[in-house]
């Protein structure tokens, strides 16, 4: 098994654009909720979201590119071109063959669909537009990035709704473990904050009924009342060790163990037992060596719906025991929202920014939790000890992806 490494970062959030801006937000324990104003939301059971502001695409990519690609699209070649920089990576110097792309989107465009069905229902459907299609479906992301940088590798999507960042990094750094790529690409991507998106998830019960941008998105508080959907991309580059040092790539971390499973239970709800988030951990850290007790640090799916926290809660105690109660835990959510597709491939970055600094950021707003959840949930932000950091990420459906980074140590 060929050893793989983080050499690039790149995201745009609802904090931040670009890893610099996000990671001073996170540290600041900044939150992007705002009153959405992209539409109008007033009649809406959730009105508030983590929008991505000041974004202008055309900073990335001329104006005729952007036009050809919808807001998930252009958030993913944004935050590659960032990685891409980052890492030093260039493709004149690389065979483009083995160099790929990982980048999911759980939703693709809903925007569009939205524009063109309103097109069809007022026009008829000759007047529907003929690029509808590649700018809806959600492998457009990994597609623009590919042809944006020359990156003819290995080129998949993967969709597995909220685990999409975090499987299409595992799957990226699987492919290179096998000496299938080089040099991977991946990420998730995702700008569903649209009419049908917002009323859709709320019509599932899924988003905050509350208006207080301060009081919304509090994963692990007894208050929760549901997530705050967010916006953004984050993208990373992975790379094989022995190929990073040949080049001099600075090395950011890690990537040691992938692991995942699936609940078989219900299309929205997690397992009540946590026993399928419980296995992906659980895999996950096999997969790296390691025992369980190795792990002093996890970055949860934490999207502060009743749910999800008190079942991730319960696999945390399923898969380390006693030992669940040594291990700090924090939410990234609590400052972006959920990102859907892209959440588990930002907080991947936060992750290895962590393990750099010896940092848990807080869980921001968290005042007290109820009774079964009695972990320690970073209330505060504290140091961070020991070499590893586990990302999870569920998604509806009962995909469960778990990742483990780790600090390089040479």
């Amino acid at each position: 098994m060929k050893r793989v490494v983080i050499t690039g970062m790149g995201a745009v959030t609802p904090i931040g654009l670009g890893v610099e801006e996000f990671w001073n937000g996170v540290k600041a324990g900044k939150t992007g909720f705002q009153v959405i104003d992209c539409f109008d939301a007033s009649e809406y059971k959730c009105k508030i979201a983590g929008q991505v502001k000041d974004y202008d695409p055309e900073k990335d990519m001329d104006k005729k590119t952007a036009r050809r690609m919808e807001r998930f699209s252009q958030f993913a070649v944004s935050a590659a071109k960032e990685a891409m920089e980052d890492s030093g990576l260039f493709m004149e110097q690389e065979d483009p063959y083995r160099v790929g792309v990982s980048v999911g989107s759980g939703i693709g465009s809903l925007q569009v669909i939205e524009r063109e069905y309103r097109r069809l229902l007022e026009k008829g459907p000759g007047k529907v537009g003929p690029l509808m299609v590649p700018l809806m479906i959600s492998n457009m992301a990994a597609g623009n990035v590919s042809i944006q940088f020359g990156l003819k590798g290995k080129s998949i999507n993967v969709v597995t709704a909220c685990a999409t960042g975090t499987n299409s990094i595992g799957e990226a750094f699987r492919t290179i473990q096998y000496g299938d790529a080089d040099v991977m690409i991946a990420g998730g991507t995702e700008s569903a904050i649209s009419p049908i998106g917002i009323a859709g998830f709320a019509a599932l019960t899924a988003l905050t009924n509350s208006e207080d941008p301060n009081r919304c998105s509090i994963p692990f508080d007894k208050e929760r009342s549901g997530f705050v959907m967010g916006e953004g991309a984050g993208i990373v580059v992975l790379e094989e060790l022995e190929h990073a040092k040949k080049r001099g790539a600075k090395i950011y971390g890690e990537v040691v163990g992938y692991g995942c499973s699936s609940d078989a239970f219900h299309i929205t709800s997690p397992a009540e037992d946590g026993a399928g988030a419980a296995r992906a951990m659980e895999n996950a850290v096999k997969d790296a060596g390691i025992a369980m007790t190795d792990i002093t640090y996890i970055n949860a799916h934490g999207t502060s719906t009743h749910h999800n926290d008190l079942f991730e809660t319960r696999a945390i105690k399923m898969a380390f025991g006693e030992h669940a109660y040594h291990i700090k835990i924090n939410s990234t959510k609590s400052m972006i929202g959920h990102l859907l597709g892209a959440a588990g491939a930002v907080e991947f970055i936060t992750c290895v920014k962590e393990l750099q600094e010896n940092y848990a950021h807080a869980t921001v707003g968290l005042r007290e939790s109820e009774e079964e959840l009695d972990l320690d949930y970073c209330k505060e932000a504290c140091a961070l000890t020991g070499s590893y950091a586990l990302s999870n990420s569920l998604g509806f459906g009962g995909h469960n992806a778990s990742i483990l980074i780790k600090k390089y140590e040479g």
